[in-house]
C-alpha cells in the first residue's frame, strides 16, 4: 500500500474502535479467507468494527477514498460477496451480541451474529426464529435474502419475522426500519439483499419450540429410490405446516451409523423437522420409516441438534458452487429427474437436495415485502463441493446440467440466497418489484458502494465498475 493510504488508514485508526488490518500484517492471510475455497480476494483492508460507530467510520472512509467495500458477515456467500480486490472487507464478527425480550417475545441480534449463537441464547427460554440450517451462518445475509429455515412452513421465513433492522446507509447515515418508520426500507430489506447499506443490529419476533422436536435423518439404498420416494409423497399429503423436509442424493458418510456397504456410495436421504409434539410428528412420517430405511436417525432431539445436523457438510475452505432453483411441485417428472442424478463421481460433500417449503410461508402476501415466489413449494439446491482447481470445470458442469435439467419443472424464479450468477438476479423478482428496488437502490446507496452482492443492477453516472 502506498504512503498516502497508510496515513488515511491512520486517520481511520485515530477513531475505530475495532480492529483494522493491512495486508502487510501477520493476520492478513487468515483474516481474508471466507467459506467458499474458491474465493481468493486480496483487500486493502479488513475492517472489523464493533458497533454503528465504527461501521459508519468504515463506511465514510471508503466513500470518501473512492474504494469497494464487502460486507462480510458469517463470510457463507458461494458467490464471496464477504470479499474484494484492493477495497475494504467490513468484516462484521466482532459485534455480537443476542438481547431476549421474554416479555414482548423478541431479540435483538447484532450484525455478526451466526445462527448457532442466536439458537444457543433464545433455545435458553424454549423460544427460537426460524433460521439458518448450518449453524455458522450468519444471521444478516440469510436474512435480508429472505431466509429459509427448517421451521419456516410452520413461522414463516426469517424475514417475515423481522420486526425492525438498524443500517447504515451508503451515506453513512444510521437509519432504523420498520412497519412506521422508513417503512420503503423495511419493504426492500426482506428480501433486497444487502443493496441498501449494512445492517447493525436486527430484531427479530420469537416463537416456542422444544427444546426437544422431532427430527432426523433416513438414508435409503439407490435401489430403493423409487419406493422411498413414493413413501415420502404420501408424508407431504395434506402435509400439516409443523412438518418440514428434504430429500436429498447424497454420499453416505464413513460413519458407524451407517452400514458398512454404504459407506462413501451415493444414497437417496431425507431429513426431517416436525415443531410439534414429536409423538404426533412420529405419526406423520411413520409412512417414510416404514418404507424400510438403511439408517433411521429420527427422533426426539433438542432444536439445536436438528440446526447443527448437517454442519458436517459445509465445512469452511472446500471450493463450492450451487443454484436455488423453484419448483412447480413434486410430480413425477421432478421425482424422475431427482432421481438422475446421484452423485457419482463428485467430492463426497456434493448433494442435490429438494427443500419442502409452503406452509407460512406461501400464506404472505407476496406484495408484503421484496421477497418473492412465495407459491412455491419446493426448492431444488444443487450444490457442488469439492478440494482440487482441477475439478472445477466437472463439478461446475454438474450443477449446470443438474439446472438444465429440471428447467421444464422450474417457476422460473430463483432464490437469491443460494445463487452466484449476477445475471440471474432479476428473477428473483417481479418487473414491478425490480423498479421499486431499483428506487430504493437509488435512495439510500446512490453511488451504488453496496455493489457486492445480489446487486441491483443501478449504474449511477461515474459509477466504478
Amino acid at each position: 500500500m502506498g504512503k498516502v493510504q497508510d496515513e488515511t488508514i491512520a486517520a481511520l485508526a485515530a477513531d475505530f474502535g475495532g480492529d483494522l488490518i493491512k495486508p502487510d500484517e501477520p493476520t492478513y492471510d487468515e483474516a481474508r479467507q471466507v467459506w467458499n475455497g474458491m474465493i481468493d480476494r486480496r483487500p486493502a483492508l479488513i475492517a472489523r468494527p464493533t458497533g454503528s460507530a465504527d461501521v459508519i467510520a468504515a463506511v465514510t472512509y471508503a466513500r470518501e477514498q473512492g474504494l469497494l467495500i464487502a460486507v462480510r458477515g458469517g463470510a457463507h456467500s458461494a458467490a464471496g460477496h464477504g470479499s474484494c480486490d484492493d477495497g475494504v472487507v467490513l468484516d462484521l464478527s466482532r459485534m455480537k451480541g443476542v438481547h431476549v425480550d421474554l416479555a414482548r417475545r423478541t431479540a435483538r441480534a447484532a450484525g455478526g451474529v451466526q445462527w448457532g449463537e442466536y439458537d444457543r441464547e433464545t433455545q435458553a427460554f424454549g423460544l427460537h426464529t426460524p433460521g439458518g440450517r448450518i449453524t455458522t451462518t450468519g444471521v444478516g445475509g440469510f436474512t435480508v435474502g429472505g431466509g429459509y429455515g427448517w421451521t419456516s412452513p410452520k413461522f414463516g421465513l426469517t424475514c417475515d419475522n423481522l420486526i425492525s433492522a438498524d443500517m447504515v446507509t451508503g451515506n453513512g447515515e444510521l437509519v432504523t426500519a420498520s412497519e412506521t418508520e422508513n417503512e420503503d426500507l423495511f419493504w426492500g430489506l426482506r428480501g433486497g439483499g444487502s443493496n441498501f447499506g449494512v445492517v447493525t443490529s436486527f430484531e427479530f419476533r420469537l416463537h416456542e419450540l422444544g427444546p426437544l422436536i422431532l427430527g432426523g435423518m433416513l438414508l435409503f439404498p439407490l435401489e430403493q429410490g423409487e419406493q422411498a420416494m413414493a413413501a415420502y409423497r404420501e408424508v407431504l399429503e395434506d402435509a400439516p405446516d409443523e412438518l418440514s423436509t428434504a430429500a436429498a442424493m447424497v454420499t453416505a458418510p464413513p460413519e458407524q451409523f451407517v452400514p458398512e456397504h454404504l459407506r462413501g456410495r451415493p444414497v437417496l436421504g431425507f431429513l426431517v423437522s416436525y415443531a410439534g409434539d414429536p409423538q404426533e410428528g412420529a405419526k406423520v412420517v411413520a409412512p417414510l420409516k416404514a418404507a424400510g430405511p438403511a439408517v433411521d436417525l429420527v427422533g426426539p432431539m433438542p432444536y439445536r441438534v436438528l440446526q447443527a445436523m448437517i454442519d458436517p457438510m459445509a465445512p469452511p475452505g472446500l471450493r463450492s458452487y450451487w443454484r436455488g432453483l423453484h419448483l412447480k411441485g413434486m410430480s413425477d417428472d421432478v421425482v424422475e429427474t431427482f432421481l438422475r442424478f446421484p452423485t457419482e463421481g463428485l467430492g463426497p460433500l456434493s448433494f442435490l437436495i429438494i427443500f419442502q417449503h409452503g406452509g407460512a410461508v406461501s400464506r404472505v402476501p407476496d406484495d408484503a415485502m421484496a421477497f418473492s415466489h412465495r407459491a412455491a413449494t419446493f426448492m431444488a439446491h444443487p450444490v457442488a463441493a469439492w478440494d482440487s482447481p482441477a475439478d472445477d470445470e466437472r463439478h461446475i458442469a454438474w450443477v449446470k446440467d443438474v439446472t438444465d435439467a429440471f428447467e421444464p419443472v422450474l417457476t422460473g424464479g430463483v432464490y437469491l440466497n443460494f445463487m452466484t450468477e449476477l445475471d440471474r438476479v432479476q428473477r428473483g423478482y417481479s418487473p414491478e418489484k425490480w423498479d421499486r428496488l431499483v428506487a430504493l437502490k437509488e435512495r439510500y446507496d446512490p453511488d451504488n458502494l453496496f455493489r457486492f452482492n445480489q446487486n441491483i443492477a443501478y449504474e449511477p453516472a461515474g459509477a466504478a465498475a
